[in-house]
């Protein structure tokens, strides 16, 4: 018989322990109990929580793999705990029942985070704006044939079934905000349509040429929030229309045919144009107005901060290697990916609040750091067993070094080399248009001195 000592435990706990505390301080405090009121259950909230987002950072090759690996490290972050289901199959069933409700409650406490993480970093503000940048992202999924009809497939015949991924991210601190996501042929608009509500009044949405529109920049200012918006040919506006008070060189008017005829005022706003070095335009619409609030300098350097949101992307597919899911069948598949984000989104929150905001953070080494700490290995050299966990992310950061070419491959074929957007299409207002805009002042008038 085997007489290896197994050793004393680490000072504070094990790792496991380490990192079961470190994401218990992400996570709500009430509404995720560790012991199920049916005592029959072993899959309880906060088990099934914990299991999912380490099944978001497991490196496995299949599902089972990393459920496997998963739930030997909530046997050992909740010892004194029933120990949970033995199989993916279980656990999978358990989590699609309950996700909604979960998700309910770990997002909000996520935001909160960021909001704080934000604050303490000084960057919840930048140039006198609290911004947010929105994009989306096309997700591969098994090419079965209930995911081929219960997502459907975008692009080509033959092609993968996919889902739409939408993101809101904070952009002074790069930190994701809030995510929506659909089958292939949802809409980017209509997610972030749904997400409005969980940007603070007062907030400046950053987005690029594909989420114009009437009615959705009419949704974002109505909520009380402005918008930074790049546009293109896609955009037809007017000038000289005769509607605001006062007129001034980049002043135009989004007024669709459709609008006009169903009497709807016209949207006041300011296009603003920069010219690169190459010779290349880029136009920017907001309804700021006032450009002591938002010069063209400021707006230029804030719509740059909505590549951040590309950062979130890239880890999430190539860092985490999440580009493509492994459930066979839509519901399940919508889940693994709503707790892939989740993992993402608390990996870099944790990274955040040991670096802080004012260091460039690394994904990859956060990554490798709680992974060792779920496989209870040390995840940071010469560092002591206590604290080893938040040693290492606290280590996490940009490489820091000085490149003197550009950071990409020579040849890489499936680079996309997308046309960039032209020019808005801006025409002055006919007379009609013009005559029709004054019956609309009108009116209005009338009904505030009825009201």
């Amino acid at each position: 018989m085997s007489r290896r000592r197994r050793g004393k435990p680490p000072e504070g706990g094990s790792y496991q322990v380490q990192l079961r505390r470190a994401m218990s301080r992400l996570l709500p405090r009430r509404g995720l109990a560790t012991v199920a009121a049916d005592g029959r259950v072993r899959w309880a909230d906060r088990l099934l929580v914990v299991c999912a987002v380490l099944m978001a950072w497991d490196p496995g090759t299949t599902l089972v793999d990393r459920f496997a690996a998963a739930r030997a490290c909530v046997v050992e972050m909740f010892p004194t705990r029933r120990r949970p289901g033995a199989t993916h199959a279980g656990f999978v069933a358990a989590l699609a029942r309950a996700s909604p409700g979960l998700l309910g409650l770990v997002a909000p406490a996520l935001r909160a985070a960021v909001c704080s993480a934000a604050r303490a970093g000084g960057c919840w503000a930048v140039a006198g704006w609290v911004a947010f940048g929105a994009d989306g992202s096309k997700i591969d999924c098994p090419m079965t044939a209930a995911n081929e009809t219960g997502l459907g497939v975008a692009s080509r015949k033959k092609s993968w079934p996919q889902m739409l991924l939408t993101t809101l991210f904070h952009a002074g601190s790069g930190l994701p905000w809030a995510f929506a996501r659909g089958g292939a042929r949802a809409s980017e608009r209509g997610h972030l349509r749904a997400m409005l509500g969980l940007l603070p009044a007062g907030g400046l949405l950053l987005a690029d040429a594909g989420f114009t529109g009437y009615d959705l920049l009419a949704a974002v200012t109505g909520g009380g929030r402005s918008f930074l918006i790049r546009v293109g040919s896609n955009v037809r506006l007017l000038t000289k229309l005769g509607w605001a008070v006062e007129e001034f060189d980049g002043l135009v008017y989004l007024w669709p045919d459709g609008k006009q005829k169903a009497g709807c005022e016209p949207m006041v706003l300011r296009l603003v144009t920069f010219v690169d070095g190459r010779n290349r335009r880029t136009h920017l619409l907001t309804d700021v107005l006032d450009r002591g609030r938002l010069g063209d300098a400021a707006a230029l350097a804030l719509y740059g901060l909505r590549w951040g949101v590309e950062l979130l992307f890239r880890s999430l597919k190539q860092t985490l290697g999440r580009r493509k899911m492994l459930s066979d069948g839509p519901e399940h598949a919508a889940v693994e990916l709503d707790w892939a984000v989740v993992g993402l989104w608390m990996l870099d929150v944790m990274n955040a609040q040991e670096v802080g905001l004012s260091a460039a953070r690394s994904v990859a080494t956060s990554l490798r750091a709680v992974r060792a700490a779920a496989a209870g290995r040390r995840p940071c050299r010469g560092a002591g067993r206590r604290g080893a966990l938040a040693a290492a992310l606290a280590r996490a950061t940009g490489d820091g070094c000085r490149r003197r070419g550009p950071k990409k491959a020579r040849h890489w074929p499936h680079k996309k080399k997308d046309k960039p957007p032209g020019d808005p299409k801006a025409r002055t207002a006919t007379d009609a248009e013009v005559q029709l805009a004054q019956e609309i002042r009108a009116e209005k008038a009338i009904r505030s001195l009825a009201a």
